[in-house]
């Protein structure tokens, strides 16, 4: 009796564990997995409850999106995207959250100078370029122009600024960098103190920066938002530094990736792709924890060399946690591209191409992530 016992209390227990495993991945947990593995751009400066930003936050449950101020796939104007007005952007945020059920990630790009959504034509202040605060390399200077802009993205409802960028400035005619004053300095040590001092500034207010774009884009004479790059000849160790310093520092809270090609790291895929430079290098030699962000992937550095199908793939077992799509290039705008993504990513599960751990991993990075960040 004892044994029959044994073997069914050992058959039920096995039952129980299939179907747990069984619900643990089921379609609508991939599905979750998946969707808060999105950051996802939309169209307007409001939202209602047949808007896409409804859908995509509501229904298919984004774990983040980006705002931009200029709709690059219309009208190209300033006031034409998200941000319109402080107020009015205050307002969109607090209902972005509520359509959610959980923390939203809501980031922009607030750089200073040439690359900042939150312009004076919309009731924010002015703000000055990286090169501005490098050439200055002045703490306080620094501290305080970044805490200006860090007060007003948390005034208006957003918590990841995807800056600064921690480039080093290699190459003064790199048309991405360089060219739109975009870095610190050619001088590794002036890009880590001031990024840090940005950084600070950041986290007093409560708003979390994602540096970029890693393993570096300064030395590059091509932009990627346009087609592959190649940094093999230009790029530098040395470019490596920043990062290097802010993980050892405990300040980094997210990474942004470069869709840089660099035969240094991996002679096979740029670096948004690349397992050997996000999980190789940044996980393991860098020792770095938190969020890894992808650049936007419909960029035709990305498009024009893969499928989308193979590239989110490629990005996922690289050790990419955040998948940006903006939907706001030169690739054009779709206003179904998150759900046709999730149910790519879904497939490629199904198909054995990414195990459903490796979106669990991120998933719960990204949760963690929120969590710690509240």
């Amino acid at each position: 009796m004892k044994t029959i016992c044994k073997l069914l209390f050992t058959f039920l227990l096995a039952v129980n564990f299939s179907a747990a495993a069984q619900v643990e991945y089921s379609d609508s947990v991939l599905r979750r997995y998946a969707a808060e593995m999105l950051m996802v751009g939309f169209k307007g400066d409001s939202i209602s409850d047949t808007s896409d930003a409804a859908r995509y936050v509501r229904d298919l449950h984004v774990g983040g999106v980006i705002l931009f101020d200029v709709d690059l796939t219309g009208s190209k104007e300033l006031g034409s995207r998200n941000i319109t007005d402080k107020e009015r952007l205050k307002r969109l945020t607090m209902d972005l959250q509520a359509y959610g059920d959980g923390k939203l990630l809501i980031a922009l790009d607030q750089e200073g100078g040439r690359v900042a959504r939150l312009k004076p034509q919309y009731g924010y202040l002015p703000t000055v370029s990286h090169k501005f605060l490098g050439d200055t390399d002045n703490t306080d200077t620094t501290y305080h122009y970044a805490l200006q802009m860090a007060q007003e993205e948390a005034y208006s409802g957003v918590n990841l600024n995807l800056a600064p960028d921690i480039d080093v400035n290699i190459d003064e005619n790199c048309p991405v960098i360089g060219k739109l004053n975009r870095s610190f300095s050619s001088d590794t040590i002036v890009v880590a103190k001031n990024a840090e001092q940005f950084i600070d500034a950041h986290h007093s207010c409560g708003v979390y920066c994602a540096v970029k774009h890693f393993p570096g884009h300064g030395s590059s004479s091509a932009d990627s938002h346009y087609g592959l790059t190649d940094v093999t000849s230009t790029w530098l160790p040395c470019e490596l530094y920043p990062y290097q310093y802010l993980i050892s520092a405990g300040k980094l809270d997210a990474i942004m990736t470069a869709h840089i090609f660099n035969r240094n790291i991996d002679a096979n895929y740029p670096a948004t792709l690349s397992y050997s430079t996000l999980t190789g290098l940044l996980r393991n030699k860098l020792g770095f924890q938190g969020l890894i962000l992808t650049d936007d992937m419909y960029m035709q550095g990305i498009v024009d060399n893969y499928s989308i199908e193979d590239a989110v793939t490629l990005a996922i077992n690289a050790g990419a946690d955040v998948l940006v799509m903006g939907n706001n290039i030169t690739t054009g705008f779709e206003a179904d591209r998150p759900f046709a993504v999730v149910e790519m990513i879904i497939k490629a599960v199904k198909e054995g191409k990414i195990s459903p751990e490796r979106l669990k991993e991120s998933y719960d990075r990204i949760r963690a992530f929120k969590a710690s960040h509240n």
